[in-house]
């Protein structure tokens, strides 16, 4: 009698889609993409059925910036748009390089990918309080006009200018998880929940609507896993692992540790909650739910799968 599949989400980040220093021409995103591919293909080829997540922040900003020069031309489309449109440019580039690599290694296995809406609690206090910056930088001047105009917030981004500022809700609901789910049981490698998902309200007579947000991706990933059932989350990143005392004399790697250390460690104040700290509560999260969470750096997908690198969270 065989065995159910073993299910992982994958959470690309952003690096794998856009270097530092690149300007993200098609063709550089193109390559990037591809180097990602080839190793998530292998878990296919390994048995795993994955379930590919991935941000979005270069992409949606540069639509954004367009949005803002083409104003008088075109009309400007609303965020959750603008993140729907990312999931289709980025959800081409993986789903065509999955689908090459699948087919050297001589994988049938159909990709497809999903334009997934996530629900979130429109009484959430991250309305209330803004903190994601978004898009173009603005002089004040400019940043006050928009703000009386069209009623955005904007803040001042560590003396580089003013930004539009938006709220970064907590995920509730994948949408599509059904469907996902039944793609996953018939074979498919799933691409879905770019950028956290468009984020959508939903109403008392179940309708959706779409509203101005950004939902964390690395959390999104973790509900989708949870909802899922999935065995493993992964984390890809440009880092080997999580760290404490990052770029200290005392820096040390973590390995393999219980959900109380790193809920000790976060504590401490040892993740920032611009880069590993979200990663941290994702893997926490899936964790405490009795699966594997595993934080590891791109170049090494095999052997963080195999526990050999990276940092893994499990319970208790």
């Amino acid at each position: 009698m065989s065995q159910t599949p073993r299910t992982v989400v994958v959470a690309l980040g952003g690096n794998a889609i856009l270097q530092p220093g690149q300007v993200g021409t098609f063709e550089e995103q193109l390559v990037n993409v591809d180097q990602s591919c080839r190793r998530i293909a292998r878990l296919a080829a390994e048995g795993w059925r994955v379930v590919l997540t991935h941000g979005n922040g270069p992409q949606v900003g540069n639509i954004l910036i367009q949005n803002d020069l083409a104003a008088k031309l075109v009309a400007p489309m609303p965020m959750d748009v603008c993140g729907a449109e990312t999931q289709g440019q980025i959800g081409y580039l993986l789903q065509q390089s999955l689908h090459n690599h699948l087919l050297k290694l001589r994988l049938r296995a159909q990709v497809a990918t999903f334009l997934t809406e996530c629900v979130v609690d429109e009484r959430d206090p991250a309305f209330a309080a803004p903190s994601k910056p978004v898009g173009p930088f603005y002089p004040e001047a400019r940043a006050r006009e928009l703000a009386i105009e069209q009623g955005l917030v904007m803040r001042e981004d560590a003396g580089r200018g003013w930004r539009r500022v938006v709220p970064s809700p907590r995920p509730v609901e994948i949408v599509q998880r059904p469907a996902i789910a039944d793609a996953l049981a018939a074979g498919v490698l799933v691409v879905c929940n770019g950028g956290g998902g468009i984020p959508v309200v939903r109403r008392r007579d179940g309708s959706l609507h779409g509203v101005e947000a950004v939902i964390d991706k690395d959390l999104a990933a973790a509900r989708l896993t949870l909802d899922l059932g999935a065995d493993v989350l992964l984390i890809l990143t440009d880092v080997a692992s999580v760290f404490v005392g990052y770029r200290t004399p005392q820096q040390r790697a973590l390995g393999r540790v219980t959900v109380a250390e790193m809920e000790s460690y976060r504590a401490a104040g040892e993740f920032k909650a611009g880069s590993m700290g979200p990663k941290v509560d994702a893997a926490l999260e899936v964790a405490r739910a009795g699966a594997r969470a595993v934080i590891a750096s791109l170049l090494d997908v095999a052997p963080a799968m195999r526990g050999t690198a990276g940092t893994a969270v499990t319970g208790p």
